[in-house]
């Protein structure tokens, strides 16, 4: 795992958009397509805004599978990921494949459907993003560093939902959905490579936890750094609480 200090989230983005879209071009030139995992979240926009403005990437020959989603939570909610993705990424740049996660529809037959789909084939890309307590997808600590399935059904604990409300998704706490679907901590890891997409200051304590200590289920995204090919893109303020000496750019 590679760790990168931007002077802010619009530098940070671009730099994280021009790798991502590398890595595309080089997986259809290579093998005829792109399979990526797409990040949802407000820690997103700046990175997404980037990618899709990016020129010459065939989106055609890109097939997207979507990390999580609220259960219960219609697709006309706005605060649906499902909504969000096409959106900003999926109906912006006409991508040729995508696999979304109903929440409306039974959990389990989801997690069947998509997961198996999931595997037919290596990741060439996960592009994610980091909760402010250091979650990983939907999987608030402790998580399950263990399971072998590709998506689990999740139980969002009170700091993961009050961010939701804070960023503006819900009016209320409790219209804040209480489970989601997630895909797995080895899934992901499973991915050739991780962009790690994390600006903002109210994620510094979430980085000091998951990138300046060890590897625990307490912070969950500190799994990325058992990841060969993983790198954390970080701007002033979210990597404020780290030791000076990761690399600037």
């Amino acid at each position: 795992m590679i760790l990168k200090k931007f002077p802010d989230k619009e530098s940070l983005a671009s730099a994280a958009a021009d790798r991502a879209a590398v890595i595309i071009r080089n997986s259809i030139a290579g093998q005829g397509k792109a399979r990526i995992i797409a990040a949802t979240g407000a820690s997103q926009f700046e990175f997404l805004d980037a990618l899709t403005r990016i020129p010459e990437i065939n989106w055609g020959r890109v097939e997207m599978f979507h990390l999580d989603e609220y259960v219960g939570l219609p697709e006309t909610h706005p605060a649906s990921f499902c909504k969000y993705l096409h959106e900003r990424l999926i109906d912006k740049v006409g991508i040729g494949q995508y696999h979304l996660l109903s929440g409306t529809a039974d959990p389990q037959a989801v997690i069947e459907d998509i997961g198996k789909k999931l595997q037919q084939a290596p990741i060439d890309a996960a592009f994610v993003g980091v909760g402010e307590n250091g979650h990983l997808a939907f999987n608030d600590p402790p998580a399950d560093f263990e399971t072998e399935e590709p998506y689990i059904v999740v139980t969002l604990d009170e700091q993961c939902r009050r961010q939701q409300l804070n960023e503006g998704w819900f009016s209320t706490l409790d219209d804040v959905p209480r489970q989601a679907i997630s895909m797995s901590i080895r899934q992901i890891l499973g991915a050739n490579e991780i962009l790690c997409i994390v600006p903002d200051a109210r994620k510094a304590q979430a980085v000091k936890n998951c990138f300046g200590g060890p590897v625990s289920p307490m912070a969950p995204a500190s799994a990325l750094q058992e990841h060969g090919n993983a790198t954390v893109y970080l701007d002033a303020a979210s990597s404020s609480m780290l030791a000076s000496d990761i690399r600037s750019n």
